[in-house]
């Protein structure tokens, strides 16, 4: 089969054109943005890429377009595809009738930590040796790529693995399916790893994404496991909409909990006032520790003892864009990370001054690039998730409201810029030896922790 793929250069759906590829399909793609790592990933694999949505595109005559969620009515290629009737699905469902529909899905939801979480469970997976296929919204050192399929165990090379690692996401289908993405995804291990309002540009309220949360229940068997984060009222109010599925809970009272902590950030497991043992890792943060705690249940359901899983925690290797360093300058080390709503951000800036310590000096470079950071509804929230950085660079470009407002509790710490070469120069005029540079952003960031290095370098 011939998919040519609209939007080939997200996330997910570069995700999925690996797996296509590896199904032994022809692949194509077409995408107004393409950047790395999914752009490399991509090419890598052989995979033709198209930049732009034109409608010569029909003429590559594939058996089926497969389309984004960035795709909208008026793109031309997408009016060509209508027009002459030719056949179309979305990306989710593609993925389910061709892939999910035989598998044991095992899906992260959740507003935060759903790529480092689902990275864990596939690496916990991996480890045991049951190899897992996976598509994730980041790619896991531990494996180099985003996507796979299902590989041989090593316990029976003979056969497939049947499971498969999924980040579900909640955000909508396509234009053509405004339900979350998870809906299609019909999971038998499920994990709730908590609940915010985000996604402004097509959630009116909590309430509304709750809703989705709750349809994503529905469609967990009852010989399945809905591993869910107890500390959230949101997702007490999903459950108690009806739920038809065994609920095991984590951070909260009782369940799956973490004990006592080291300075490196080890920590115990518990489970039902008991120790299960230690994980000793480089991860930072209490963010982590709950993540790492949903994938530890995940991974018991599908028979991964859990003292083998505490012990693969301890190979975890982190996700790409996840607190990532991407180099040091002259002592200044300058990290990349995908934090973009409010919660995520105050999480990464508190990881890193944990592991840093209140001596040094965090300096956070921050691109509010999500659709619910350029709409502004969080930009109340800014500041606060910001508090413990040292100096704010925040680059307001393309934005509908004005960061420098938004910013003023900071005082005299936080500076905007509408120019990126500006921001620039003067965080490499602000630098000095030991400083942490933490670049945030959910986009390329127009490549700003190469030129940073290089102007440091100088």
């Amino acid at each position: 089969m011939h998919i040519h793929i609209l939007g080939i250069c997200g996330t997910f759906m570069g995700g999925l054109a690996a797996i296509a590829k590896q199904a032994g399909h022809r692949v194509t793609g077409c995408d107004a943005n393409v950047y790395p790592p999914m752009s490399s990933q991509l090419e890598a694999m052989g995979i033709e890429l198209t930049q732009g949505f034109g409608a010569e595109q029909v003429e590559l005559n594939p058996d089926v377009y497969v389309i984004g969620n960035v795709v909208t009515r008026g793109k031309p290629l997408m009016e060509e595809i209508l027009n002459r009737g030719l056949p179309y699905i979305s990306g989710p469902q593609w993925l389910a009738e061709n892939v999910l529909h035989e598998r044991w899905v095992l899906a992260v939801a959740g507003t935060h930590g759903k790529t480092t979480t689902s990275s864990m469970l596939a690496w916990i997976l991996e480890d045991a040796g049951l190899a897992p296929g996976f598509l994730i919204g980041g790619i896991p050192e531990n494996f180099g790529v985003s996507a796979r399929l299902p590989g041989a165990p090593r316990q029976d090379p003979a056969s497939v693995s049947p499971f498969f690692v999924i980040e579900a996401d909640e955000y909508d289908t396509a234009f053509f399916d405004k339900r979350s993405k998870f809906v299609h995804y019909r999971p038998r291990t499920a994990v709730l790893n908590n609940l915010e309002f985000d996604h402004a540009d097509i959630f009116a309220d909590l309430a509304a994404i709750e809703t989705q949360f709750h349809h994503l229940v529905r469609t967990v068997p009852g010989n399945g496991r809905i591993v869910a984060n107890g500390r959230e009222a949101s997702l007490d109010r999903v459950l108690a909409r009806g739920c038809w599925t065994p609920v095991e809970r984590f951070g909260g009272e009782g369940g799956w909990q973490v004990g006592a902590v080291d300075a490196d950030g080890s920590f115990e497991v518990w489970l039902d006032g008991s120790v299960q043992g230690k994980v000793v890792w480089t991860q930072l943060g209490e963010h982590n520790r709950m993540n790492a705690l949903a994938a530890i249940a995940a991974a018991r359901h599908v028979g991964v003892p859990v003292a083998d899983a505490i012990a693969a925690l301890g190979r975890f290797r982190t996700v790409k864009r996840r607190m990532e360093v991407k180099g040091v300058v002259s002592g200044i080390t300058v990290y990349d990370d995908f934090a973009h709503h409010p919660t995520a951000i105050a999480t990464t800036v508190a990881g890193l001054r944990a592991k840093v310590g209140p001596d040094t000096r965090i300096l956070a470079v921050l691109e509010p690039r999500s659709n619910t950071m350029r709409l502004g509804t969080m930009k109340g929230a800014l500041p606060g998730s910001l508090a413990d950085a040292d100096r704010v660079f925040c680059y307001g470009a393309n934005l509908g409201w004005s960061p420098a407002e938004a910013l003023l509790p900071l005082g005299d710490k936080a500076q905007t810029f509408a120019d990126l070469d500006t921001l620039i120069a003067a965080v490499v005029a602000e630098a000095r030896p030991g400083d942490q540079v933490l670049v945030m952003s959910n986009g390329g960031f127009g490549g700003i922790h190469g030129k940073l290095l290089a102007r440091l370098g100088h």
